[in-house]
């Protein structure tokens, strides 16, 4: 097929795929310039970074005596998932560490724009290598785009979502999350990469990716839940405090705060940033550690500080 449709139909699913994961975020959407230096990463960075690793692991593999059809089933089930995982994740591990990374549901966005990054960029490859007719291009096109690459998505996901349960947590076991979130990534990886090496079991893979799929839906859906649970108690104690309205609580603890009327237009969109910001900052000084703490006081004190003037403005 030509270069052209095999690009369109390698960009355009991840594209999409990126932007409804991106807008799920409801309460604190990350930068789309961060986003987006994350799905190049996977797209260009973690494809040389696993590509290097395959060839270190298939070079070990040279020296043993595997039959041709072994070495592919090893390379393709143990060798892939454990390079590529890595390759993907790893630039994770700097992110973590920036102050945009706020919570479970960052972590899910920014693994998810990695991994849709890195499927982008293998689609591409197998479009153009195997897609030697329509009905096979095709048959590639739809699979690859619905399962191969979601599963990256999912897999490189589920370590950020570790990882961001690693960096608000304050349990004494917590250093071991980062890697349990990359084993879990690997065998997320492995099991999809194993059905569909062995005649028979394609049908349990597609299932297991259904499943998958289903799964990483409910959970953005219940990190940003929880995130509104999070707004609706920090901000009560806000309310207390005189810093807003306690009638305001309920609105903006809900999807109710999008709704036009219930505050002056002019105001609604930064009055509802800082309110939300200043919640976030509160739970996150509350669990960060004593590296980050002055800057979250900081914030804090910046928040009670601009609300009540952006809410003179509607009272003026």
């Amino acid at each position: 097929m030509p270069i052209l449709s095999s690009l369109i139909a390698a960009v355009a699913p991840m594209a999409l795929y990126l932007i409804i994961i991106w807008k799920m975020d409801k309460n604190e959407r990350e930068p789309l310039a961060m986003i987006l230096f994350h799905f190049i990463w996977g797209a260009f960075g973690a494809i040389i970074l696993g590509l290097i690793g395959s060839v270190i692991l298939t070079l070990f593999l040279s020296v043993h005596l595997f039959s041709e059809s072994q070495h592919g089933l090893i390379q393709t089930i143990i060798f892939a998932p454990f390079a590529e995982e890595i390759a993907k994740g790893v630039f994770l591990l700097w992110t973590v560490n920036s102050r945009k990374f706020d919570n479970l549901t960052d972590g899910i966005v920014y693994g998810s724009a990695i991994g849709l990054g890195f499927g982008m960029t293998e689609n591409f490859t197998y479009f153009l290598s195997y897609g030697d007719t329509f009905a096979s291009w095709l048959y590639l096109v739809i699979v690859r785009s619905l399962f191969s690459a979601v599963m990256h998505c999912i897999a490189t996901a589920t370590f950020g979502a570790f990882l961001a349960i690693f960096k608000f947590s304050k349990h004494p076991l917590r250093n071991i999350l980062p890697f349990a979130g990359m084993l879990i990534a690997m065998l997320i990886h492995f099991l999809w990469n194993a059905s569909v090496s062995f005649d028979g079991n394609y049908f349990y893979g597609l299932l297991f990716m259904i499943l998958l799929i289903i799964i990483f839906i409910m959970t953005i859906k219940l990190s940003v839940h929880y995130e509104n649970v999070i707004i609706k108690s920090e901000l009560n104690e806000e309310s207390e405090l005189g810093i807003l309205p306690q009638n305001h609580v309920m609105i903006l603890a809900s999807n109710l705060r999008f709704r036009k009327g219930w505050i002056d237009e002019e105001i609604r969109t930064k009055y509802i940033n800082a309110v939300v910001k200043l919640a976030f900052r509160k739970y996150q000084l509350k669990n960060s550690t004593n590296k980050n703490q002055n800057f979250y006081e900081e914030q804090v004190s910046l928040y009670r500080y601009t609300i009540p003037k952006i809410l003179s403005k509607e009272l003026a």
